[in-house]
């Protein structure tokens, strides 16, 4: 897998540059831009680092593969690129072992992959792992929970704390309650007990 480099002395247009020369768009490529100083006669510099999203795609496709090969899982991979995001949707006979008790297994592997993704290339990179839709379905029934919830706290102006959850649970609820006007969420706690807190607010950001 290829990184392309770019330097200049000014950070302006740097990424552009690099996006024209590549012929690529900016949601096609993980970037990371720092700045270098320079030598006693020369001035500080500007490197940004391209990976294209395609080419991290099929390393951790190679990733996923290898680890389910030693879990001696068979399955099929299909790769999603979206919205600068990768997402894999693993198929198998062994659903429930890839799963495991509330999705901690398949939490694990998604953790596994994008650890060494950013171990091969540097780059964070925003990465999802289902299972034949488990993550969404329980995305979809956690989300319809959490507006349910919303609505009752808007009425009865009570807070409510939820059980703790995960990062990407907890963001997944301060996502789906966003549009709701008198509602305001918060995280509370330390992991493994951090927890979102539905609040209700007087009044809305439009109105403040």
């Amino acid at each position: 897998m290829e990184k392309y480099k770019f330097q200049a002395k000014n950070e302006k247009g740097l990424l552009e540059k690099a996006l024209e020369e590549l012929n690529v768009k900016e949601e096609d490529v993980i970037t990371k831009l720092y700045e270098e100083k320079g030598g006693l006669f020369s001035g500080k510099k500007y490197t940004i680092e391209l990976v294209k999203l395609s080419d991290v795609a099929e390393v951790g496709k190679d990733i996923l593969k290898e680890l389910l090969n030693s879990l001696n899982i068979i399955a099929n991979i299909e790769t999603k690129i979206r919205d600068g995001k990768i997402k894999y949707e693993i198929f198998s006979k062994n659903n429930s072992v890839l799963i495991g008790k509330k999705g901690h297994i398949l939490d694990s592997i998604q953790t596994y992959v994008r650890q060494a993704i950013y171990n091969a290339i540097d780059l964070y990179v925003n990465i999802t792992i289902d299972v034949e839709n488990y993550k969404e379905k329980q995305n979809y029934f956690l989300e319809k929970k959490v507006k349910k919830i919303a609505r009752e706290v808007t009425l009865s102006k009570v807070e409510v704390k939820l059980d703790p959850m995960n990062s990407y649970e907890r963001k997944i609820v301060h996502e789906a309650l966003q549009g709701f006007k008198y509602i305001k969420t918060e995280s509370e706690g330390e992991e493994p007990n951090r927890c979102v807190v539905v609040k209700y607010c007087e009044k809305s950001e439009e109105e403040e």
